[in-house]
C-alpha cells in the first residue's frame, strides 16, 4: 500500500511530466501573432519574437510562422550562437530570464550593451537591401496586405502590419 509522501510523489512527477511535454511557456501562434520584432530582452531586439516561434515551433502551435528564418539567423549571427542548441533549451521549458543567462553565457561573441543597443536599434530600423529583387518582393509584400500605408518602410513595420492582418486587423 503506497503512503500518502508516495502517492503525492507519483502525482507530483506525473504532473511535471505532463507540463514538460506541453512547454507551458509556449503560445499557440495559431490563435496570435509572436511578440513584435520591436521587443527587447537583455536589449536584443527580435529575441522575444524568435523564442516565442521556437517554443510554438517545439510545441507543434507555429502555425504559419518559423524559427531560425532569416531574421532569426541575423540574431544567431550576431551572437554566436546555434540555433539547434537554442532550441534545445527551450525544449526544457525554461523561461525568458533563464535563456537569456544561458544566451550570454554561451554566446562566441561577447557583446558590450553599447554594441547590442546599436544593433537592435538598426534592426528596427533595417529596410530592405537595395538591390531590385529585395526591394520588389518588399514592396509587393506590403501590397498584399494594404494599399494605402505609406508608412511600412522597415521590415520590423512589415512584420507587424503583417500580424496584425493575420489576426483579423484591417490595415
Amino acid at each position: 500500500m503506497k503512503t500518502t509522501l508516495e502517492a503525492n510523489q507519483a502525482s507530483y512527477e506525473t504532473a511535471n511530466t505532463t507540463r514538460a511535454s506541453r512547454n507551458l511557456h509556449a503560445p499557440d501562434l495559431t490563435q496570435r501573432p509572436p511578440r513584435s520584432p520591436r521587443s527587447r530582452l537583455g536589449g536584443y531586439a527580435l529575441l522575444p519574437r524568435m523564442l516565442d516561434k521556437g517554443r510554438a515551433t517545439l510545441a507543434g502551435t507555429n502555425g504559419e510562422y518559423h524559427y531560425n528564418c532569416p531574421l532569426d539567423q541575423r540574431f544567431f549571427s550576431f551572437v554566436g550562437i546555434d540555433s539547434k542548441k537554442l532550441l534545445a533549451e527551450l525544449k526544457q521549458g525554461q523561461g525568458d530570464g533563464e535563456i537569456l543567462a544561458w544566451i550570454e553565457a554561451n554566446a562566441k561573441h561577447q557583446r558590450a550593451p553599447w554594441e547590442i543597443q546599436q544593433w537592435s536599434d538598426f534592426m528596427d530600423r533595417r529596410g530592405p537591401d537595395s538591390d531590385a529583387e529585395t526591394m520588389k518582393f518588399f514592396a509587393d509584400y506590403v501590397a498584399k496586405l494594404t494599399t494605402t500605408r505609406e508608412d511600412i518602410k522597415t521590415w520590423a513595420d512589415l512584420l507587424e502590419l503583417d500580424d496584425f492582418v493575420s489576426f483579423g486587423g484591417k490595415a
